[in-house]
């Protein structure tokens, strides 16, 4: 199952936890290794991180680029 967000025309693997109903979104830092399907349709372990982690993550970077993750978490 593809599981691929999209933001701002980015594409971003993720995948669902039912045990812990959470979401992680492919990522480089404070990571859990998930498999998730890859472009060509093969499992591959993935450094991911849940939805709080990511936005942690982004609010940290001092960028303008960041601005829209931050707002869409306020929401």
């Amino acid at each position: 199952m593809k599981n691929i967000k999209l933001f701002e025309n980015k594409r971003i693997r993720s995948s669902w936890d039912a045990e812990q109903e959470k979401w992680y979104f492919s990522a480089v830092t404070n990571c859990n290794a998930l498999k998730m399907e890859a472009p060509d349709g093969k499992l591959r372990l993935t450094d991911a991180v849940d939805t709080e982690q990511l936005f942690r993550l982004i609010q940290s970077i001092p960028s303008p680029k960041a601005e829209p993750f931050v707002q869409m978490k306020e929401k």
